[in-house]
């Protein structure tokens, strides 16, 4: 590390040797943080990431994110509930292999032995004796809108969570913290549920055709005109599938002889898009701008493998909130990296739209840049408008460029015309043309809700994950048999959540993931918190992440 690089970080944070028994990096250096005060009751463990920027060229605030280290006792503990479960499993398969116990698992028939096998036993291991013992936690039916209450179908197995079978009961009035409905637009009354019925009435459900046949309806170029206004854009097109969205058009932006720079907390719409484009991917470390930085002098330095050629386009590919982490993009110095190197920028707003930034308009907002810095803006509809499809802006050449190149927009079927509706409806809420303020009041309370709910997860005891304006909350559970433990003991008691494992996450990174809405109330939020779960005690209880002084 040379001196310039360990007494100032391109990132802002300050860097000094250790002293006194603090515990270092791989390069003997810590990173100084200590934007707030931790209890003096506990002491945290030792932490793997805490940003802290501070460089005021860059940030009009704070900008604190926490990924704290796994405590080794837990590490050591999570790896050997693998190493039985695995054991357990290749046990279970020898059962298996001579009719001991029934076998679920589709199987080759003896007379295509001799041919390529369709199911692959090891790549199927983990899904047969892994996933299948916590399968119940996923996949549940959900008859009601997802808002921040919903009825769940109640359902039962008989086989070991194989199949499931439904009671015919629905539990009621679950309070749901995990579907994505970050301004509460998920529902089936008001002026959205409203406008989307009257279109329905006069378009229908559906187009039948695409965009650039008999598809394309005045209220898609309403909708587009009004994207480009709300992101400050020349130009946007509308999608009808956020996923498409990735995958289909950064094959059209970039090709052979292209280099990729993507983050590797990447959502798999952008890695599949990457690897579909061609192009030459580098994957750099996550917020981290001196691996980007490194990756970008040595693009330019080096060229092209082989023949050191100057690579066509540098795209950096990076995300405004990384939903399983709860992190928020280092963007002003992502922009810096991208004008001194001449690179390009993909910045996929999925989660940032509508949920960050005074006036609900992502990541850009919140860091208050101008949207030009910004080459391409991709946003989904599926978070904080309560619809489906997604989007892209910036300049008009871009827009026509894909209009006619993106596969997702010549051979996709149109948005359907009370989805566009529903879109255009709450966009224009959240700009307050509506001609009240409740965008502006939701903001202010998923913004309220989500500081409330991190800081009383903290004040509990619990490891939290990401950054602190983040409405995605990850819950380290570490352990594997807590994911399904925890999962069905938080419905038990009426909470809907999602938890996420292995391979997902890293395998000792497993975390229930809450994800707050506007319309959550202090006293919901207030119940989840203080749930019983796993007997007596909290369920703070059932997770150990400071040890006491």
């Amino acid at each position: 590390m040379t001196e310039s690089s360990a007494t100032k970080l391109l990132n802002g944070d300050a860097c000094h040797r250790t002293l006194h028994g603090k515990n270092a990096s791989k390069n003997g250096y810590v990173k100084n943080h200590c934007l707030f005060q931790q209890s003096q009751k506990y002491r945290r463990a030792r932490e793997k990431r805490q940003n802290a920027t501070t460089n005021p060229s860059l940030y009009q605030k704070p900008f604190v994110e926490s990924f704290e280290e796994t405590p080794l006792l837990v590490a050591v503990l999570t790896y050997m509930g693998y190493g039985i479960l695995t054991l357990f499993g290749y046990l279970r398969d020898f059962l298996r292999h001579w009719n001991i116990e029934k076998c679920h698992v589709a199987r080759e028939r003896e007379q295509q032995k001799d041919f390529v096998p369709l199911y692959q036993d090891f790549e199927n291991f983990y899904t047969r004796n892994l996933y299948m013992r916590i399968r119940d936690n996923w996949n549940r039916p959900i008859c009601s809108v997802p808002g921040a209450k919903m009825d769940v179908v109640e359902r039962v197995t008989h086989n070991y969570n194989w199949t499931f079978e439904h009671t015919g009961t629905v539990v009621k009035d679950v309070i749901n913290m995990g579907s994505y409905n970050y301004l509460g637009f998920a529902e089936n009354t008001g002026a959205c549920a409203d406008a989307a019925v009257e279109v329905t009435h006069a378009y229908g459900a559906g187009v039948g055709s695409t965009r650039c046949e008999m598809g394309n309806l005045d209220v898609h170029e309403e909708l587009e005109l009004l994207i480009a206004r709300f992101l400050g854009v020349e130009s946007s097109m509308a999608f009808g599938m956020g996923f498409a969205t990735n995958s289909m058009n950064i094959p059209a932006l970039t090709g052979k002889g292209c280099l990729i720079l993507s983050d590797e907390l990447n959502h798999a719409s952008l890695v599949l898009g990457a690897r579909l484009s061609g192009s030459t991917i580098r994957v750099f470390k996550h917020n981290n701008m001196q691996s980007l930085e490194k990756l970008l002098r040595d693009a330019i330095v080096h060229g092209q493998p082989r023949t050191h050629r100057p690579w066509k386009k540098i795209l950096i590919v990076v995300e405004g909130i990384y939903s399983m982490e709860g992190s928020i993009v280092r963007l002003p110095e992502i922009v810096a990296l991208k004008k001194r190197y001449k690179a390009y920028l993909y910045l996929d707003e999925a989660h940032s739209i509508g949920a960050l930034g005074p006036q609900g308009r992502g990541v850009v907002n919140y860091f208050g840049l101008d949207p030009k810095d910004v080459d391409i803006m991709m946003g989904t509809f599926t978070k904080s408008f309560g619809a489906a499809g997604g989007y892209i802006g910036g300049r008009k050449e871009l827009i026509d460029y894909l209009r006619c190149h993106s596969h997702s927009a010549v051979y996709a079927t149109s948005m359907s015309p009370p989805v566009a509706q529903q879109i255009i409806t709450s966009m224009k809420i959240i700009m307050g043309e509506d001609g009240t303020s409740l965008g502006a009041d939701r903001l202010r309370q998923l913004s309220e809700n989500t500081n409330y709910f991190r800081r009383k997860l903290l004040d509990m005891g619990f490891i939290i994950y990401g950054n602190d304006d983040s409405p995605v909350v990850p819950l380290m559970l570490y352990m594997p048999a807590k994911i399904g433990a925890f999962g069905r003991e938080m419905l038990k008691r009426n909470i809907g959540t999602v938890v996420v494992g292995f391979p997902a996450t890293p395998i000792i990174e497993s975390r229930a993931r809450f994800c707050v809405s506007a319309a959550h109330t202090k006293e919901m939020l207030d119940t989840v918190s203080h749930a019983r779960c796993f007997g007596t005690g909290s369920w703070a209880k059932s997770t150990p992440v400071y040890r006491p002084v």
